[in-house]
């Protein structure tokens, strides 16, 4: 066979690729176009909602389809890498041939709308917290791998911007190796999980064999399998002294939402917060927002209470990771109370409402004219 027969049936795959994962009236159209005559068009894409721009994914497909079919069709990004975009305004231009084009539409918007809007939520979460870093552990929520890199490039989007225009430390990594790239990472961070601690027996016994198999990492424990956040955050202490006075211990908070913290009740969680934080439960608050102050699960008063109970047996060096439903609603009022959250585990960056994904792409131009349905004029070029 030969380099020209192999590089052909290269391209038949690929476009039996597209075709089948396309809607089916683009391949309809794309047949009769190639039967009446080509032309020479203009897509506007753009999102119904404010976003930040987030379009590598989509980029790099585009330019590497335009390079695999032998295809010249132009893109024009009508924004930077990280740009805020207002709704409606047309974030990419893309010109060229209908009968190239018309077939990755479904396939092109898929790359784009959601990794948009979770570069949104992921920079408001960082500005909401500032002084707190975050690691993306979206992987396992995500709907497959192409997802999950959707996800952990749009979360290292979200987090670069918010530190240039906040000074917040932002995103410093995730949780696998496959896309630890876009954080400047070579590999995945994290240590255990509650299934170790089942495994174990014990809290401290799976700290204990985390430290034996990974004698020069840090480590995070997580203190909430057994309902004895603190005292078992304070056995892992004592049992390893140096480590806790080096920082390289760290407690992770993952208290579902259906009971307090060890320790804590409604009257106690108001008590800690009176005396780090009063004027914070002085002001107006909705029924979630004071759940996340006082309630069950990971609040603020839980956080307030696992700093105190560190700081008074002396391992004022070990931090603090939050992890359960950190939206960036539940960031800015852990924000506005000023918890002392060291590292924030989240993947509630990822869209809440999935139709505020949806990007559309609409022709504008045919072979030079401006022509575009009614009502979508806004989309022609100035």
């Amino acid at each position: 066979m030969t380099q020209i027969d192999k590089k052909s049936d290269a391209l038949s795959a690929i476009d039996e690729v597209i075709a089948a994962h396309t809607d089916q009236y683009f391949n309809r159209t794309k047949q009769i176009v190639g039967e009446f005559g080509d032309q020479t068009v203009t897509y506007a894409v753009f999102m119904r909602r404010p976003v930040i721009f987030a379009p590598k994914l989509m980029l790099d497909w585009l330019h590497s389809i335009n390079e695999l079919r032998g295809n010249n069709f132009q893109i024009e990004p009508c924004f930077e890498e990280g740009d805020w975009v207002g709704a409606g305004e047309p974030l990419v231009y893309i010109t060229g041939s209908f009968v190239d084009l018309v077939d990755l539409e479904t396939l092109y918007l898929q790359k784009l709308g959601p990794a948009c809007v979770a570069a949104y939520n992921a920079y408001l979460m960082c500005q909401n917290m500032p002084n707190s870093a975050f690691l993306a552990m979206d992987a396992r929520h995500c709907a497959g791998s192409e997802m999950a890199e959707m996800m952990a490039y749009a979360a290292s989007v979200g987090g670069r911007i918010a530190k240039k225009d906040h000074n917040a430390i932002g995103f410093i990594g995730n949780a696998n190796d496959s896309t630890a790239h876009y954080f400047g990472n070579e590999k995945g961070l994290g240590t255990m999980p509650h299934a170790l601690i089942g495994y174990a027996g014990s809290t401290l016994r799976a700290a204990e064999m985390f430290v034996e198999r990974y004698p020069d990492e840090a480590l995070t424990v997580l203190v909430d399998y057994f309902g004895k956040e603190v005292t078992d955050a304070l056995a892992v202490c004592a049992r390893f002294p140096e480590l806790a006075a080096e920082g390289k211990i760290a407690v992770r908070m993952d208290t579902h939402g259906g009971r307090f913290v060890e320790g804590l009740d409604p009257a106690e969680s108001y008590a800690v917060l009176e005396r780090h934080m009063p004027k914070g439960i002085r002001q107006y608050r909705s029924e979630q927002e004071l759940k996340w102050m006082v309630g069950t699960g990971v609040s603020a008063a839980a956080i307030y209470h696992m700093r105190e109970k560190l700081d008074q047996a002396g391992y004022d060096k070990v931090r603090i990771v939050a992890s359960s439903g950190f939206s960036a609603d539940k960031c800015r009022v852990m924000g506005s109370l000023n918890a002392p959250i060291d590292v924030i585990g989240s993947g509630s960056y990822l869209p809440e409402k999935w139709s505020e994904t949806y990007a559309t792409a609409d022709i504008i131009s045919y072979d030079g004219k401006p022509s575009v349905k009614l009502g979508r004029e806004f989309l022609l070029k100035k």
